[in-house]
C-alpha cells in the first residue's frame, strides 16, 4: 500500500508539473501593424515627403499615396523613412523598434538606376545597413518612374548584394512594402 501511496504521489506530482508549463504563458512577439509610411527626401530648403496611408490594412480601400513635389537630377537627398501604426491614437511610432531590433530589419529602396542610387548611412549593432536613413542622389537626366519602399523582417544581411540594398538575397519576410511614383525633373 506504501508502495501505492508513493506512485500515486510521484505520478500527480509529475503531471501538475507538466500542466503547470503551458505554452500559454510563453511571450508572443506579434508582428507589428504597419499602416502609414512616410519618405522624407531633404536638399538644403527643398524637402519632399512621400506618404502612403492603408488605414484598412488590407480591406477594400488602396493606400492613399502622395508625393510633396519632384525631384531634380543631378541632386543628392538626405533620406529618412518612418513607419507607423495609426489605429493607435495616439500614433505609434513603429520605426523605434525597427531601429532598436536593427540586426533583424532592413529597409531596401527599389528604383530605376536611371533615376537614381541609394546609399545607406546607417547600421545595426553588426555594422551592417538598416535603411531608415540613406542618401539618395538622382541620376543626371529627366526621367519617371517608381520608388519602392519595402521593411524586411529577418533578411540574410549577409548574402549576396543585401549589404548595397540588393533586395534579390534578402530572404526574410516583408512587414511593410509601398510604391511611389516618382518623377526627375532638370532644373
Amino acid at each position: 500500500m506504501k508502495n501505492n501511496l508513493k506512485f500515486l504521489a510521484l505520478f500527480l506530482s509529475t503531471s501538475l508539473v507538466f500542466t503547470s508549463c503551458s505554452n500559454d504563458d510563453a511571450p508572443v512577439n506579434e508582428e507589428e501593424v504597419i499602416t502609414t509610411v512616410i519618405v522624407t527626401l531633404t536638399n538644403g530648403g527643398n524637402t519632399i515627403t512621400l506618404t502612403s496611408k492603408d488605414l484598412d490594412g488590407d480591406g477594400p480601400n488602396a493606400p492613399e499615396v502622395t508625393v510633396s513635389g519632384d525631384l531634380i537630377a543631378g541632386t543628392t537627398y538626405t533620406g529618412s523613412t518612418r513607419f507607423l501604426n495609426e489605429l493607435e491614437d495616439p500614433a505609434e511610432e513603429i520605426t523605434d523598434e525597427v531601429e532598436e531590433e536593427g540586426a533583424e530589419h532592413q529597409v531596401f529602396y527599389q528604383l530605376l538606376s536611371s533615376l537614381g542610387t541609394v546609399t545607406y548611412t546607417d547600421t545595426d549593432v553588426d555594422g551592417r545597413p538598416i535603411g531608415l536613413s540613406f542618401t539618395l542622389t538622382t541620376g543626371s537626366t529627366a526621367g519617371t518612374g517608381n520608388l519602392t519602399v519595402t521593411l524586411r523582417h529577418e533578411p540574410n544581411k549577409t548574402a549576396s548584394g543585401v549589404a548595397s540594398g540588393d533586395i534579390t538575397n534578402a530572404g526574410g519576410s516583408t512587414d511593410a512594402q509601398v510604391t511611389f511614383p516618382i518623377q526627375v525633373v532638370t532644373d
